[in-house]
């Protein structure tokens, strides 16, 4: 496969001002399967504009109007699901009967509750202090939002924002990250096939530094959405100030595994919270917690599970469930990561290594390490890929202190047979799941 990924701007496909371009990369051949506009501030400069000029006549549609249009585009999702998800497997590295097909199905869910949702856009009527008067307050569409998405979930992660964006009466600027760019090819060809007027929603492929920050900056954008890294979430904040933001940042989702915990239960839940997408999402289980009293126990229960049920492989082929890592930079942090913590004395119980022998060097071993201390790398930064870092504890109050002294608060876990407990637990700390590792993008 080879194809030229273009712009997507006022409803048209072009090239980008000057005509650069940079390859598109499978993440599990390393073949190049096409090349990329290499979109400019003057294109993104364009788009917002064609969002502007789109955005009063969409707002002036009606709630019911708009919420059919939400309906074309899941019929168009529908009508490509194959397509889509191949799309996935190829571009961005998600195994397809395990991970991309299912991908697929929730960004159809999320035009699904966009057309539900636009219409039940209610206002209040709060009295007024003039007996004379009445207040009436409704919603109004902010105007044209810029939506700044990341790789790992290339299709969900816009949708999330974008669904409701322009059911609501916005247009709509979107950067995709660069390495997933085909995705964002076939998920605008789906926004074109629902009928959209031009510039409802507009697409400018092209470096974060580049596009990303002149829809961020830019005053013709009057909200951001961004989902990715803390450090450049808080550059984002920064170029958009006085703008509504919406960010979704990284993390070091701690699972706290407590001497009461259902063992079984808990080692389930930590497969999914750090191997599903090859522990590529901002809700990974990135640091595992496990009192003292059942340590060994969930050690060796973990390490057969993962020998038993991660396969690492092709994401053609349906036996896999995991895939490679999406790029170089997380495949490198993985791999020094691991390798400083085994330094530092961690032992590695399974994996800790990468495997090119399945097509690539970004194929990375599902891996656990066992007897991870605070002043590893590992314990303290987020690694965005397949590994089980497990710490000691001894109470309850030792999980707590290092969870909340944490600079991380987007996700936290403990699992325990006590609901009480469980309960305490969940209202000590800044986030937290009981009995379960929900991960999502």
């Amino acid at each position: 496969m080879s194809e030229h990924v273009q712009l997507y701007i006022g409803g048209e496909w072009n090239d980008a001002e000057g005509g650069a371009t940079f390859e598109a990369i499978s993440p599990s051949t390393g073949e190049v399967i096409g090349t990329v506009a290499e979109g400019t501030r003057a294109d993104a400069q364009r788009a917002i504009a064609a969002a502007n000029g789109a955005a009063r006549g969409w707002a002036a549609r009606s709630a019911f109007d708009r919420a059919a249009a939400m309906k074309r585009v899941m019929a168009a999702i529908d009508a490509r699901r194959e397509d889509l998800a191949q799309a996935l497997a190829l571009d961005q590295g998600k195994p397809l009967a395990a991970e991309a097909r299912d991908e697929v199905e929730e960004l159809l869910s999320y035009f699904e509750m966009a057309a539900a949702d636009a219409t039940r856009m209610e206002g209040l009527m709060p009295p007024s202090v003039d007996a004379n008067k009445r207040v009436l307050l409704y919603r109004v569409p902010r105007g044209v939002v810029s939506i700044i998405s990341p790789w790992n979930w290339p299709f969900t992660m816009p949708g999330e924002i974008l669904a409701p964006a322009i059911a609501y009466g916005n247009a709509v600027v979107w950067a995709p990250a660069p390495s997933t760019s085909v995705c964002a090819a076939r998920f605008a060809e789906v926004l074109e096939a629902a009928d959209l007027p031009p510039g409802v929603v507009n697409m400018v492929t092209g470096p974060g530094a580049v596009v990303g920050d002149e829809i961020a900056a830019n005053p013709g954008t009057q909200a951001v959405g961004f989902i990715g890294s803390i450090a450049t979430g808080l550059t984002v904040a920064s170029r958009a100030a006085g703008k509504d933001l919406l960010l979704e940042m990284g993390g070091n989702g701690p699972l706290v595994v407590l001497e009461d915990a259902d063992i079984d239960a808990a080692v389930a839940a930590t497969l999914t919270a750090c191997f599903l997408n090859a522990g590529q999402s901002c809700t990974a289980g990135e640091r595992i917690l496990v009192h003292a009293d059942v340590k060994d126990r969930y050690v060796e229960a973990l390490a057969a599970a993962v020998e038993a049920q991660v396969h690492l492989g092709s994401p053609f082929d349906d036996a896999t469930t995991m895939g490679p890592v999406n790029n170089a930079a997380t495949a490198d942090k993985t791999e020094r990561h691991v390798n400083g913590a085994r330094a530092a004395g961690a032992r590695v119980v399974t994996g800790g290594a990468r495997a090119p022998q399945h097509g690539s060097p970004l194929f990375f071993e599902a891996t656990v390490l066992d007897g991870v201390t605070d002043d590893m790398e590992i314990a303290r930064e987020e690694t965005f890929g397949p590994v089980a870092p497990i710490s000691v504890i001894h109470s309850e109050q030792e999980a707590i202190d290092m969870v909340n002294g944490s600079p991380y608060g987007l996700l936290s876990a403990v699992f325990t047979q006590d609901l009480g407990r469980g309960l305490r637990y969940a209202e000590a700390v800044r986030a937290g799941w009981v009995n379960t590792a929900e991960t999502s993008p």
